[in-house]
Formats: structure tokens, sequence, C-alpha cells
């Protein structure tokens, strides 16, 4: 079963939602408010993905150029335009 992704941007005007509540499975707490979505969680779905594989490939571009099967040069190149967005976005908040 594929789960949906949680929606960041709003689909009438395209600003960044923020989380309004948030609630324990558990013991059924709930905590309301207006919070910022994390800069990562602002990411797309596959630079999300690509963040966590740079992680577990301990930062290595050789193993995630391997991974990807791509050359070196274009995961590099794809890496500094997540980093242009990271900072983009980091400005933004």
């Amino acid at each position: 079963m594929i789960k949906p992704n949680l929606p960041v941007k709003c689909p009438s005007c395209q600003d960044y939602l923020k989380v309004k509540r948030l609630s324990c499975q558990t013991c059924g707490t709930e905590v309301e408010g207006q919070f910022d979505m994390p800069v990562l969680q602002k990411l797309s779905k596959s630079d999300q993905d690509f963040i966590l594989q740079f992680v577990l490939a301990s930062g290595s571009l050789k193993e995630m150029a391997k991974w990807m099967e791509r050359s070196y040069p274009l995961v590099r190149n794809r890496l500094d335009e997540i980093i242009e967005q990271l900072k983009e976005l980091s400005d933004d908040a």
C-alpha cells in the first residue's frame, strides 16, 4: 500500500502550508498551534529520497552515482540544485 505524501503547498494559492495539529496515536494527546514545516519537508519527495540516500551513503557522491546508475557529474549537479533549493527555503523561513 502506497502512503500519500504529506501536502506542503496550498492547492489554491501554492503558498506553504503550516501544521495545525499533532496527535499521539498511543495515548491520544493532541497539540494544537501554528507550526512551520521543516525545511527538508518542503522539498519534493524525490529530493527528500536523494538526501536520505546521500546520508545513508555517508555523503559519498561516488556511492550515490553507483546507486543511481548515473555519472558522478550528474549526481553532483543534482546535489547542487538541492542545495540551492535549501538555501532559498531557509531564506524564506
